[in-house]
């Protein structure tokens, strides 16, 4: 297959709002030993891509400092040691940086094939979320079929991943949401919808639990719900943390309710992990995550899918958090 010599991309001008992103063009990038170069047909837009745009997220030293954290596409070229996928094969990859552009060098460990009947849409929703939610959930949290899980966020693309993977396997499972519309649609995926404007979910959960608190509770909110998000954790409960949307550092955060009922507080991010690590997970994806998505039990919820040239307003539906589930990007055909 003969490639072109440059690419189209979205180019972060200076860091600020939206409008700071112009397309232009640039040349490939040249796929490393291990990497393969994908011709990237759609990308997912994440809230780390606003903050990276925002110039409070810089990308790591050796990863593409343009946006983007997953896309779906075929493989066009190969690194010398790149192996377990060929020329034409359809992936699916958790990216290190470079998926909003019409090519992206990722490491081969950090790909997987698309689901059985996945578009490339559909395909590019899952690596950022997946990952995420499995690594957090299932690795560091442990959680497992007969245990409760109180996830924020819940109509975000983490927290309906989050859902549906845990309700999945037979978790309860409340999360937390800002409007009715968005509750009605937790409800639909099988978990209790608490409405953070209206109640206080750590009463909520009490009560929902007679008083014994959730074993595990997944938090992208950060310092306003930390000692709320303790005091609803069960004995032996675990706080798992994957964002700080509303600040990193918590007053008055109770550390009598650590030791008491011995707690852990805990949490990580996904972008500096070694390819190594992202491909350990992509395994224990495609074995166990890639079948209920072929089957239909677990799927990605898409809100909007966006043109590349339109990455702006992707990123103000994102900002605005009126959006449920996914923000799309569609790059080719």
């Amino acid at each position: 297959m003969t490639l072109p010599d440059t690419m189209r991309y979205v180019n972060v001008t200076t860091p600020g709002e939206p409008e700071v992103m112009r397309v232009e063009r640039t040349a490939l990038p040249v796929p490393k030993d291990d990497e393969v170069l994908i011709r990237v047909l759609a990308a997912g837009v994440n809230r780390p891509d606003v903050q990276q745009r925002k110039g409070l997220y810089p990308p790591p030293p050796d990863a593409s400092p343009i946006l983007g954290l997953e896309v779906a596409g075929e493989v066009v070229a190969l690194g010398a040691n790149a192996s377990g996928f060929y020329p034409g094969h359809r992936v699916t990859a958790l990216c290190n940086g470079g998926g909003y552009a019409e090519y992206v060098a990722v490491p081969a460990a950090q790909c997987l094939p698309w689901p059985e009947g996945y578009d490339a849409i559909r395909a590019a929703a899952l690596p950022e979320n997946f990952f995420t939610v499995w690594a957090n959930l299932f690795d560091i949290a442990g959680l497992k079929p007969n245990e409760s899980l109180l996830v924020h966020g819940g109509t975000s693309g983490i927290g309906l991943t989050a859902i549906q993977l845990a309700r999945a396997q037979g978790s309860r499972v409340f999360a937390t949401a800002g409007s009715d519309e968005k509750c009605a649609v937790i409800e639909r995926y099988g978990a209790t919808a608490i409405n953070y404007r209206t109640q206080d979910f750590a009463e909520i959960i009490a009560k929902q639990t007679d008083k014994r608190g959730v074993n595990v509770v997944l938090d992208m909110v950060g310092a306003s719900y930390a000692t709320r998000n303790l005091r609803s954790l069960s004995r032996g409960g675990r706080l798992v943390l994957v964002a700080i949307m509303e600040g990193a550092k918590a007053d008055r955060f109770d550390l009598g309710l650590i030791m008491v009922r011995r707690l852990t507080v805990t949490g990580s991010t996904m972008r500096p992990r070694t390819t190594a690590e992202k491909g350990t997970i992509a395994q224990a994806l495609k074995q166990k995550v890639w079948p209920l998505l072929a089957t239909g039990k677990v799927a990605p919820v898409i809100d909007r899918v966006f043109e590349l040239e339109d990455a702006a307003a992707a990123h103000a539906l994102m900002e605005s958090s009126a959006h449920i589930g996914k923000i799309m990007l569609h790059i080719a055909d």
